[in-house]
């Protein structure tokens, strides 16, 4: 398995990439400011992505960076989801809801 830090950045990559309103992460990341605790923060709730393509990119990411094992996926996942990632735009009945 390749460097978690580099999935998980590819990853994010991709989610802004195909998010709404599209973004570069690598910009948001060097523009965003920095709190009291040194942390960028990003104002990641302002973008939206569909189901499908998060489903699509985490799938991807997986495969591209040989993260085998299902626990290694699933910390992957929850790292993503916990961290910076769009807000996911689920579908019912054709409709989007959040």
């Amino acid at each position: 398995m390749k460097s978690v830090d580099a999935a998980m950045r590819h990853a994010y990559r991709e989610l802004f990439a195909n998010a709404t309103p599209p973004a570069s992460f690598d910009k948001l990341l060097e523009e965003a400011p920095t709190n009291e605790h040194g942390q960028r923060v990003i104002d990641f709730m302002s973008y939206e992505i569909e189901q499908e393509a998060y489903d699509r990119i985490m799938e991807d990411t997986i495969k591209l960076f040989k993260i085998k094992h299902k626990i290694w996926k699933n910390a992957f996942r929850f790292s993503i989801d916990l961290g910076c990632s769009p807000r996911i735009k689920k579908k019912e009945d054709g409709q989007g809801i959040e």
